[in-house]
């Protein structure tokens, strides 16, 4: 996958092909694009300029990543049971509707991240073709944001089958398999506009395995940024200059930064780095954002006890991404990040007002750098891990922690500072 020679015609062909791995049947897509010219490079924006237009962008979480109802959400299973195409309320959230999407934008969002598990509407596994119902469904809510004039961002999500298995000896099948659902996928959408950008992989790691990756796990995943990259740029209409977001192992840029961990993928000829943008998630210190162990960040709250990780280390981290990444014409993106609402009594309003600290600080200096930063909002509140809800779904949008969205509208205002 790292022959800077090997050509779009070729993977088309590949994808097409029947899949030769473990006896699978054969492969009959529902599509069969042919290469087409590029598009002008004019009508794009570069993926940097994609990035930097982004003042604050929101995740759409716990919705259209969802597990079928009564379906393990971590099976590798590929298919479509029955019950999948409701899938967006199987984890507790209500239906998405456009006057959330309109909510989010008039709080201050201009971009929003849309996270999607296909792996439970597929009618077809050979040819990984996607249920027309869950397609339909993801335009629709895709064609909303556009209507509000925001970036939006479709990828694919806890495709446990994809992300589960980082090994040598599914590689060449699930390359197979997403060639052939980023061709369906990619099709569908190739005529949108350039505010629509598309994300190959999510959170990619050894099941129940978040540590340091081995040579093997990384390799495959640069096997999946390469094959993702080729097959979309295939599909051909304005998918030749989108914007496509590649990911580093787990979304962790610790993996990716170092001892050449990363390898940018080979795009289109003529593309060089313009159109690809590189994504990792960034809730650290997970003392602070995640667990909840300290209940304070930064210089200022030093006395209160604050996490041993400030500033200095998030500014350091950031200017490490745009010496490897940013220096190479890449865009930079933050898909995910955040901090969970925890707090204790008679200190929850300084503790609150430490996460505006925090949200502010982080937005402020992804801005100066032209990354763009999607807080994730799952829609669960309440004190410890994982509450990370801003906006209160089931009531009408209503802002619930407004501690939050006032550090992200504060570091919004801050410009690219090149």
């Amino acid at each position: 996958m790292k022959n800077k020679h090997f050509r779009i015609s070729f993977l088309l062909m590949w994808a097409l092909m029947a899949i030769n791995c473990h006896a699978h049947p054969a492969v009959e897509p529902n599509v069969q694009p042919e290469t087409p010219p590029v598009v002008p490079t004019a009508e794009a924006p570069t993926a940097q300029q994609w990035n930097r237009e982004i003042t604050a962008g929101w995740n759409l979480g716990n919705q259209f990543e969802s597990s079928a109802a009564g379906v393990d959400g971590e099976s590798f299973e590929i298919g479509n049971p029955a019950g999948a195409d409701q899938a967006e309320t199987a984890w507790g959230n209500p239906v998405v509707t456009k006057k959330m999407i309109k909510a989010v934008r008039d709080a201050g969002f201009n971009a929003i991240r849309i996270p999607v598990r296909w792996q439970h509407h597929i009618v077809n596994p050979s040819a990984m073709s996607v249920s027309k119902t869950w397609m339909k469904r993801i335009k629709e809510v895709v064609d909303w944001c556009l209507e509000y004039d925001l970036k939006v961002i479709i990828n694919t999500h806890h495709d446990k089958w994809l992300e589960g298995r980082p090994t040598y000896a599914y590689q060449a099948e699930n390359c197979q398999k997403l060639a052939l659902l980023w061709m369906n996928i990619a099709t569908e959408f190739k005529d949108y506009d350039y505010r629509l950008a598309f994300a190959g992989t999510n959170e990619v790691h050894v099941r129940d395995n978040w540590g340091k990756p081995t040579a093997e796990n990384l390799a495959v995943q640069n096997a999946y940024n390469q094959t993702f990259i080729d097959i979309v740029r295939a599909t051909g209409g304005k998918n030749a200059q989108r914007n496509l977001i590649v990911q580093t192992y787990v979304c962790n840029a610790d993996f990716g930064l170092y001892n050449g961990d990363f390898i940018v993928p080979q795009d289109a000829e003529g593309n060089g780095n313009d159109y690809m943008t590189v994504e990792f998630h960034y809730y650290n210190p997970w003392d602070y954002c995640g667990s909840g162990q300290y209940y304070y960040w930064g210089e200022p709250y030093k006395a209160f006890g604050a996490s041993p990780s400030d500033e200095a280390v998030m500014t350091k981290f950031f200017d490490n991404v745009v010496k490897e990444w940013g220096s190479q014409g890449l865009g930079i993106m933050i898909g995910e990040w955040g901090v969970t609402d925890h707090y204790k009594a008679a200190e929850t309003d300084r503790i609150h007002e430490n996460m505006t600290y925090y949200c502010r600080f982080l937005v402020s200096e992804a801005r100066k750098r032209g990354f763009s930063t999607f807080v994730w909002d799952n829609n669960v509140f309440g004190n410890g891990e994982e509450k990370f809800g801003i906006f209160d779904r089931k009531r009408s949008m209503a802002v619930k922690a407004n501690w939050i969205l006032e550090g992200i509208r504060e570091g919004a205002k801050t410009p690219y500072a090149p």
